[in-house]
C-alpha cells in the first residue's frame, strides 16, 4: 500500500474513532437503549469499512491472515443487517408502518442469515479463492443499502422530517460501500482521488446518521420526561405544587439555615390570568401559564426554587449568603420580565396582546425560625394587597402598557 493511501485510510480511521468517542460519552450519559445502539452501530460497522480496506494488516502485519479474510467476508454484510435493522427502529418501528417495519426487520434478518452463511463458507475457503467470495460479500452488501433507500423513501412520504435527511446519509452510504469494495477487490483502473472520496463518503456517512440519531433520541427523550410528568407538578408549566413545593420550600430553609444565610420568599399574584378567555377561548390561560413559568424561571435562574401556590400565584424561594448575591437584583429581574405582555394565539390563529397585571410580595426570613406555610401566607397576602391597588407605584409593583404585535 502506498503512503498516500495509507494517509488516506488513516485519516478515515481517525474521524471513524472521533465519531466513536462521541458516541461512547453519549451512551454513558444517557445510557439510554438508543444510544447504546448507536455506539453499537458505529464500531460494528467502521470496523467492516476498516477491514476491507486493507488498514488492519499493513498496521498489524502478524494479525492472523485467515481470520481477517472470514472478517472481510461476513463482517460487512452483518454491519449491513445490523444498520438496517436500527434503522427501522429510529424510523418508529411498527407501530409507525408496518411496511417499513418489514422491509428492514424481515429485510435486516435475511441478510444476518447471509452473512452467517458468507462466514462459514469463508472458513472452509482457500486465500486463492478468496476474491469470488469478496465479490459475493459486495453484492450482499448492496442489499441493505437498496432496502434502507426504500425505508427512507416511504418514512419521508409519510411526513417524517428526518426521513429526508436520512436519505443523505444512505445515499453517502452506498458511495461507501462501492468505494470500500472496490478498493477490497483491487478493480483496476482506481486510484488515489477514489479513495479519497471514499474516504470522505464514509466519514460523512457516519456523521450524518450519527447527528440524526442523537437528535432523535434527544426529542425521544424529552417526551419520556413530558409523559412522565413527576408527581406535585402543575401540567401546564411543571412547576411544583401543593405539597411538593412545601416540601421543597422547607428543605431550602434547613438548608440556608445550615449556612447561617437568608431565605427571601417572592410571590408573583397574576390577579387577571382569566381575562382572556372570553376574547381568546378556553385555554388562553394556559398559554400565559407556560410563558410565565418559563419567564420566572428564566429571571430566577436553576439554583432556587420555583412552584405555583395556585393557578395565580407564583413562588421563588431564593437562598443568599454573605457570599451571593442579594435577593433585589434578583427581583428586580422578576418584576422586569414577568410584566412584560405576552401574546395570546386565540382558536382562529390570531394573536391578542395580554398585559400581566402582577403584584409582587417579597419576604425575607430567618430560616431557621420560620414557617413555610406561614411565610408563604404572608407574601401572597402582601402581593394581592399590592396588586389591588390601581395605579400604586410601589417598589414591587409595576403597570405596563400593551404592547404592539406584528
Amino acid at each position: 500500500m502506498l503512503i498516500s493511501e495509507l494517509a488516506v485510510w488513516s485519516a478515515m480511521l481517525g474521524g471513524l474513532l472521533t465519531l466513536l468517542a462521541l458516541s461512547l460519552v453519549d451512551a454513558l450519559v444517557n445510557r439510554t437503549v438508543g444510544s447504546v445502539r448507536n455506539l453499537w452501530f458505529v464500531l460494528v460497522t467502521g470496523a467492516s469499512c476498516v477491514l476491507v480496506t486493507g488498514l488492519p494488516e499493513v498496521l498489524f502485519p502478524d494479525l492472523p491472515a485467515h481470520l481477517l479474510l472470514v472478517l472481510k467476508a461476513s463482517l460487512g454484510p452483518l454491519a449491513g443487517a445490523m444498520a438496517l435493522y436500527f434503522l427501522g427502529n429510529w424510523l418508529g418501528g411498527v407501530r409507525e408502518d408496518a411496511l417499513v417495519h418489514r422491509l428492514t426487520a424481515w429485510g435486516g434478518a435475511l441478510v444476518c442469515l447471509a452473512a452467517l452463511v458468507l462466514a462459514v463458507v469463508a472458513s472452509q475457503t482457500a486465500a486463492a479463492h478468496f476474491v469470488s467470495l469478496l465479490r459475493v460479500a459486495a453484492v450482499v452488501n448492496m442489499v441493505p443499502v437498496l432496502l434502507a433507500a426504500l425505508a427512507v423513501w416511504r418514512a419521508a412520504q409519510l411526513g417524517d422530517p428526518l426521513a429526508r435527511w436520512m436519505g443523505l446519509a444512505v445515499a453517502c452510504l452506498a458511495a461507501t460501500v462501492c468505494g470500500i469494495y472496490l478498493r477490497g477487490l483491487q478493480v483496476p483502473g482506481f486510484g488515489l482521488f477514489t479513495w479519497v472520496l471514499t474516504a470522505v463518503f464514509t466519514v460523512a456517512f457516519f456523521l450524518v446518521s450519527t447527528v440524526l440519531v442523537l437528535v432523535r433520541n434527544q426529542k425521544n427523550r424529552q417526551l419520556a420526561r413530558l409523559s412522565r410528568l413527576q408527581a406535585g407538578a402543575e401540567p401546564a408549566t411543571g412547576l411544583i405544587t401543593g405539597s411538593a413545593l412545601l416540601s421543597q420550600v422547607e428543605h431550602v430553609f434547613w438548608r440556608t439555615a445550615r449556612r447561617q444565610g437568608e431565605c427571601t420568599v417572592v410571590c408573583l399574584y397574576l390577579s387577571n390570568l382569566y381575562e382572556m378567555a372570553e376574547p381568546s377561548g378556553h385555554g388562553a390561560e394556559h398559554q400565559i401559564l407556560a410563558t410565565m413559568a418559563a419567564r420566572i424561571r428564566r429571571a430566577a435562574g436553576f439554583r432556587c426554587v420555583v412552584g405555583l401556590y395556585h393557578p395565580r400565584c407564583f413562588v421563588v424561594v431564593l437562598s443568599t449568603d454573605k457570599h451571593a448575591a442579594p435577593a433585589s437584583e434578583t427581583v428586580a429581574r422578576l418584576r422586569s420580565m414577568a410584566t412584560q405582555a405576552v401574546a395570546v394565539m386565540d382558536e382562529a390563529e390570531a394573536y391578542h396582546a395580554f398585559v400581566p397585571r402582577l403584584g409582587l410580595g417579597v419576604i425575607t426570613v430567618n430560616p431557621a425560625s420560620a414557617e413555610s406555610m406561614d411565610v408563604l401566607n404572608d407574601a401572597e397576602r402582601q402581593a394581592m394587597a399590592l396588586v389591588g391597588e390601581p395605579g400604586a407605584d410601589t417598589e414591587h409593583s409595576n403597570t405596563t402598557q400593551p404592547m404592539a404585535l406584528r
